[in-house]
């Protein structure tokens, strides 16, 4: 299960986001009560990679606050107060919820402790990433290109094998340079099919290997910089992949 922030920086209100963005009272009101009610494990994820994971206790429509469960002597939680901004990530069922809280205080109480912050504002709403996780027709040639990071000068075109809202998977012939985990790779193009086509940032997270006679492993990569209209685009792309899916298994 994917539980760090989905890769949101750079995008600004009228990037391509509403269709993720719940933004109504009300229903940040009714996501946040269900979160309360399941007593569902969130992870408040600090800007310096520190991750403390908790449950909401308390929520206060009238004040517009809530409070998650503290531990003062966990030190993770103690670096949560020195950031100006957390993101909050948690589920309900195959749903990622992901949203941002600030002026976060440690408030003692008679029971417990309470990590308390001002409502958000917004709620980002995606589908849980395997629940996602499509492999595109191979009629279609999906693949996506970008420069080697060790040689300049080479030009990798990679077959798509599969792709999420969070990243996809590639195929790497064997007889390619080789490339290392965590590397990061720019303006990577890949193209879905003729209106999908996407320019992305993303990052080298494992290599798996294939069956002998593949002559190449698959390479995982994650997203970590999407533009609003390519992550609008993957997402009709992977939509409509899965309806395709279904009715072919009709069939």
């Amino acid at each position: 299960m994917e539980t760090r922030p989905a890769p949101l920086d750079g995008m600004d209100h009228d990037d391509g986001l509403d269709e993720f963005r719940v933004s109504s009272p009300r229903e940040i009101q009714g996501l946040l009560k269900q979160l309360l009610d399941g007593s569902v494990l969130l992870n408040l994820n600090a800007s310096d990679g520190s991750v403390f994971t908790s449950a909401i206790w308390t929520l206060d429509s009238q004040r517009g606050t809530i409070g998650f469960n503290a531990d003062p002597a966990d030190p993770t939680m103690q670096k949560l107060l020195e950031c100006d901004e957390i993101v909050v990530v948690g589920y309900l069922d195959s749903v990622k919820l992901q949203f941002d809280v600030n002026n976060l205080v440690l408030v003692h109480g008679n029971r417990a402790s309470v990590l308390s912050c001002p409502a958000p504002h917004e709620i980002f709403r995606f589908q849980r990433r395997n629940a996602f996780r499509v492999r595109p027709l191979m009629r279609a040639s999906p693949m996506a290109r970008f420069r080697h990071p060790d040689l300049a000068e080479m030009e990798c075109a990679l077959r798509v094998i599969d792709i999420s809202i969070g990243g996809c998977g590639v195929f790497f012939p064997e007889d390619l340079p080789t490339m290392s985990t965590g590397v990061m790779l720019a303006a990577v193009r890949i193209e879905l099919d003729d209106d999908t086509k996407l320019e992305v940032t993303m990052r080298l997270q494992h290599v798996t290997a294939l069956n002998a006679e593949a002559r190449g492993v698959r390479l995982g990569f994650e997203f970590k910089r999407v533009g609003g209209d390519s992550l609008r685009a993957l997402q009709r792309f992977i939509d409509l992949t899965q309806k395709r899916g279904k009715l072919m298994a009709l069939t």
